[in-house]
């Protein structure tokens, strides 16, 4: 099975996409190159600090792991005996995880004893680069600080694509007069200065009612607001602090679903999941309102909002035979389509294959 990198840098390096050896090239909307490594990941995703665009510096340690993905087909047995594989991270990428994880427990018969935790994004990686956990889910790539971090610590790993995620900003259902909201608008209340200043409705914009203007977000270990702050502000982390905050989306469900003021934000599943209960808000971001929908979010319109969803994997736990293969089965058919069934929208095949 081909990895992700297979030129250049002695025995792997970064792929060429122009490399006419292999098969069809993937379609540019999912590959952002950089000097050293080439990162699967939609267009749509601006470039900067703690995004998509950052230069990959930690490419060598990608592929002394990604040359370990040949073993792949080798470990055609599934090896239980009471091992164990530790998860935490973002609770936008849970309920992926949740559902491979019980799905590769039935295929195992129990063999393999798999705990799946939610400390959100910056938490789970807090864990992983500290060598607690053997897998880490994020809703947005890994930080130069956590970068850093990982290597003081010998923690060496690799970054792989699970899905497209569409965060969806939300009111109460019973909302008449929000359908749609520009990013400027999002920039408005959620600025660091808005903080106790926006405090109303009609404080946005003037034809929209003299109310209490209710916020409700992840909370700031999460890459979902880390994701957000920089989109909408320009900067991860710069957000008023006047909003209620959870790391866990059934949380915020219940909070907007219960305040006919509210306005907040969180991944496409978990409003899939609760689509009775709240209202999806289109999104302006200059080229007109698109709301978030399988299509929108797949073909990369519902912009700026649409992001990736990512595993990372330690190279010393995934030198374990077990984990090799429950990693194989999470990025397999079976495990993108688990991941289209909780909500989100799979990568094209090609994707995964490159990425394997």
């Amino acid at each position: 099975m081909k990895g992700l990198f297979t030129q250049g840098l002695g025995p792997a390096g970064p792929r060429n996409p122009s490399d006419n050896t292999q098969n069809a090239p993937l379609p540019s909307k999912y590959l952002t190159k950089s000097p050293n490594r080439a990162r699967l990941v939609p267009a749509s995703v601006k470039h900067g600090e703690g995004s998509m665009g950052r230069s990959g510096r930690m490419g060598v340690l990608l592929v002394a792991f990604l040359a370990l993905a040949v073993l792949l087909t080798a470990c055609g047995t599934r090896d239980g005996g009471g091992r164990a594989i530790n998860i935490d991270g973002s609770s936008t990428v849970f309920p992926i995880t949740e559902a491979v994880a019980e799905e590769y427990g039935v295929e195992t018969g129990g063999s393999v004893r798999i705990t799946v935790g939610v400390s959100g994004t910056g938490g789970g990686f807090k864990k992983f680069c500290n060598n607690e956990t053997d897998l880490a889910d994020a809703s947005r790539p890994i930080k130069d600080s956590e970068v850093e971090m990982c290597a003081r610590n010998g923690v060496e790993f690799v970054e792989l694509p699970v899905a497209v995620d569409g965060l969806t900003v939300m009111a109460h259902p019973d909302n008449g007069f929000l359908e749609c909201i520009t990013v400027e608008d999002l920039h408005t209340i959620w600025a660091p200065e808005a903080e106790d200043k926006i405090e109303r409705w009609s404080q946005v914009r003037p034809d929209w009612p003299d109310e209490s203007l209710n916020l409700y977000a992840p909370g700031v270990d999460s890459g979902t607001f880390d994701y957000f702050t920089e989109v909408v502000n320009g900067k991860a982390q710069a957000s008023r602090g006047d909003f209620t905050a959870s790391e866990d989306d059934n949380v915020l469900v219940q909070g907007i679903s219960g305040d006919k003021n509210s306005l907040g934000f969180f991944g496409y599943a978990y409003y899939t999941e609760n689509i009775d209960r709240l209202k999806a808000v289109g999104i302006d971001g200059g080229a007109g309102c698109v709301g978030p929908s399988d299509e929108s979010i797949g073909d990369g319109t519902y912009s700026p909002l649409s992001r990736p969803l990512f595993l990372y994997v330690r190279k010393e736990a995934g030198d374990q035979p077990y984990i090799k293969e429950f990693v194989r089965f999470f990025m397999s058919e079976e495990g993108r389509e688990l991941a289209t069934e909780v909500g989100y929208i799979a990568y094209p095949d090609r994707v995964y294959e490159l990425a394997l």
